[in-house]
């Protein structure tokens, strides 16, 4: 007789999942405003990566650091986890904002998202064209065929507001230029953030906390399935597509089973299942506080949540420094 699968136990998984997060921003706090964006990183994911291994769990790395020969840890298709408990997908991105950490600039995040094996989005280390929107709108109120000036219309008239009242988020990059002129001929205003497109995404899920309406731009796909995960928990809707600048890319999505080059997916294809998601915040930000130091204490808050349950936790954490070797 085959043994029954293990369930995913989303709610006895969710502390582990927060510890995992946690341990990965504390490995990280000597190194904010340091300068050096690679130790940082590895810092965070030598950390990220011990705390995984210690979880009852089979799981796969699918949204990694890049491809088993790129990186030393958490390569995609890695295994963690003890081996003793559900199979699951693993996406995580151990530092949200390398260099806003090592210049000690807001909202650097350590991100981490856990689903059953076989529903997280297997997205490839290429760009993704994305837009997002908050809870409390009918499905489909804007889209990836609309221009950027038609999504702040639509958007405005679902709020039953003028276009001036709609804040949009934009990551400051070049190639966004022409998409910033277009929104600015509606009279929205703009957020511009230097990187961290995860912590953009998920403001709009707070728009009364953030003043964050809706966000659009290229960015990571790896990056976009995190996005996509955190707002499973918290409500809101999505859309990523693929873009991609030559064959190499291409071939990347090939890697990864994808086939349909223009597909758009929805927040719920991207993530088919239930998902935990846990966030800790590295330097101070809208949506977490960073690392605090006091003489004998580090403290972290972490944001963990889980779409089943709907549930939103902010939880702070106090540690001895002499246990973390601050």
């Amino acid at each position: 007789m085959n043994a029954s699968p293990v369930v995913f136990a989303d709610r006895m998984l969710s502390l582990g999942l927060a510890r995992v997060s946690e341990a990965a921003a504390m490995a990280s706090a000597k190194l904010v405003g340091r300068g050096d964006e690679k130790a940082a990183d590895q810092a965070a994911v030598n950390a990220m990566r011990d705390q995984l291994n210690l979880l009852d769990i089979k799981g796969v790395v699918v949204i990694g650091e890049g491809e088993r020969d790129e990186a030393p840890m958490l390569f995609i298709g890695e295994e963690v986890g003890t081996g003793n408990g559900p199979e699951v997908d693993i996406a995580l991105d151990p530092l949200e904002g390398t260099t806003l950490t090592a210049k000690d600039m807001p909202n650097a995040l350590t991100v981490i998202a856990m689903a059953p094996r076989g529903t997280l989005l297997h997205a490839p280390d290429v760009y993704m064209d994305k837009l997002a929107i908050g809870p409390g709108y009918p499905v489909g109120v804007v889209s990836l065929e609309m221009s950027p000036a038609e999504r702040v219309k639509a958007l405005a008239k679902a709020r039953g507001c003028d276009t001036s009242d709609i804040t949009v988020c934009v990551l400051e990059r070049p190639r966004h230029e022409a998409m910033i002129a277009e929104i600015r001929e509606t009279r929205a205003a703009i957020r511009l953030i230097t990187d961290g497109d995860v912590a953009g995404v998920i403001h709009t899920a707070e728009a009364e906390v953030t003043g964050i309406d809706m966000y659009m731009g290229s960015g990571g796909a790896p990056e976009g399935v995190l996005a996509a995960s955190a707002l499973k928990c918290m409500g809101g809707q999505m859309w990523g597509r693929l873009t991609f600048r030559n064959d190499d890319e291409r071939g990347r999505a090939a890697k990864a089973g994808i086939t349909d080059l223009d597909r758009i997916y929805s927040r719920d294809e991207m993530v088919t299942a239930d998902v935990i998601f846990a966030a800790t915040g590295v330097t101070d930000g809208s949506i977490l506080r960073g690392i605090k130091r006091e003489p004998d204490w580090l403290e972290t808050e972490t944001l963990l949540m889980r779409s089943r349950s709907g549930s939103v936790r902010r939880m702070t954490y106090r540690n001895p420094t002499t246990r973390v070797g601050l």
